[in-house]
């Protein structure tokens, strides 16, 4: 009896839900048409309008099928225009495809045909020992007294911030004219600013500050010398080491001055195995470069300058002092050995320049040459204290000597006035 009442139960609750159903369908498909809906579309394709309004809030899915069409056409339209593009850059190219291509031979500028003679036109000098008291006024004088295409090099040893050579770079500034701008001193406290800085003015137009670059070498070091005699034309060699480089100013007023500095342990490093260092760097860059260009090795243009000048103390000049690498005057002569015997390839000229005298002797006096000989080295050491010669005569003489033909291969003795 229970089971079967029970079963009653479960029909008329069955039968109420369906009812409760059906109702709340009819009502939804009443709403739906009140909405806008549409009864034929499915419901995924049917848009809900705002009654009254004909703006659908929302995109329905043929709109979105259609913006992405839109957007497949945009880009295969775009793709079409870069492979045009790439059709066009193929052509310009031509058939020549290489993924590698080889470094194009330098090409050297034409020879002037107006040249009679040996020029600096368009050549790269390099000064060795730029920052000292000789090798300065070298630099100065290649800027102010050569062509305007005329590079200079000026090899500095190393400078650094606890170096004793600190004050090389403040000589060379002073001579070549950079400290003639108008001028920033930092204040005395500030370690940041601590510095001098100098702006660039008209009048040091003239100065060709442009053509002048600055390096710094270890000439010890066989590498760094490959490195700035690349393009190299030409070298004068004013590098010495007296003092381990130290600042010299009171090393050459007396003899007694003069022993402490060359009596170092490492005198005579620089004079012999920095200057074959710097001879064979200059010896394979040139043949490199002529290489290139398509000419003899061997081959020595007549306009060229002097690949090497050397400037070194005359003999007796200094006196006989015994250095750890030999005596100072044979260290000087061997270096000259190795410039005009060693490297025969390379142009040289050796300037034996007399007691340098800058207090004494003037400036700008004739140029007294001597081509060297025992018998006169004798006599010469007998007088040596007489013969002298201004450094800025001195200078000037280096770098005539790059384009003198009548003391080209010789060694020669260089002054311009004997004291009595």
């Amino acid at each position: 009896m229970k089971k079967c009442c029970g079963l009653a139960h479960q029909r008329r609750l069955v039968a109420t839900n369906e009812f409760v159903s059906l109702a709340a369908l009819e009502k939804t498909v009443t709403c739906r048409a009140a909405l806008g809906f549409s009864p034929s579309l499915p419901v995924g394709h049917q848009q809900l309008r705002v009654l009254g309004s004909t703006t659908p809030l929302w995109s329905t899915n043929d709109d979105d099928n259609q913006s992405e069409e839109e957007e497949a056409a945009r880009l295969q339209k775009k793709a079409s225009e870069l492979r045009d593009q790439i059709r066009q850059m193929e052509e310009q190219l031509g058939g020549e495809r290489k993924r590698n291509y080889e470094i194009p031979t330098p090409v050297e500028p034409e020879e002037d045909l107006t040249l009679t003679g040996k020029s600096l036109r368009r050549k790269r000098v390099l000064v060795v020992g730029a920052n000292g008291r000789l090798g300065s006024m070298v630099c100065r004088y290649l800027l102010r007294n050569t062509t305007d295409d005329t590079e200079v090099i000026a090899a500095v040893h190393y400078v650094g911030e606890d170096s004793y050579t600190s004050r090389g770079y403040g000589r060379l500034s002073y001579e070549v004219g950079a400290e003639d701008g108008v001028g920033n001193i930092g204040a005395a406290w500030s370690a940041e600013d601590r510095v001098a800085t100098f702006q660039y003015t008209d009048e040091m137009k003239s100065y060709n500050l442009q053509n002048l670059r600055l390096v710094e070498v270890e000439l010890l070091n066989p590498t760094q010398c490959d490195t700035i005699t690349e393009g190299v034309d030409s070298v004068i060699w004013c590098a010495t080491d007296y003092n381990d480089n130290q600042p010299r100013a009171v090393s050459g007023l007396n003899v007694a001055f003069l022993f402490r500095a060359v009596t170092d342990t490492t005198k005579g490093r620089v004079e012999i195995e920095g200057l074959q260092n710097i001879l064979g760097s200059l010896k394979k860059n040139l043949q490199e470069t002529r290489r290139k260009a398509g000419k003899d090795i061997s081959a020595v243009n007549p306009n060229d300058p002097v690949n090497m000048v050397l400037v070194s103390p005359a003999p007796g000049i200094f006196g006989n002092f015994e250095t750890p690498f030999g005596e100072f005057n044979a260290i000087k002569r061997q270096g000259e050995q190795i410039v005009s015997k060693e490297f025969p390839s390379l142009t040289h000229t050796v300037l034996q320049m007399g007691k340098y005298e800058d207090n004494f002797v003037e400036e700008d006096l004739e140029l007294l040459f001597e081509e060297s000989s025992c018998e006169y080295e004798q006599e010469l050491e007998k007088d040596s204290y007489r013969v002298r010669i201004n450094r800025r005569d001195a200078a000037r003489a280096a770098v005539q000597a790059l384009t003198d033909e009548a003391i080209e291969g010789k060694i020669v003795k260089c002054w311009t006035a004997l004291r009595g």
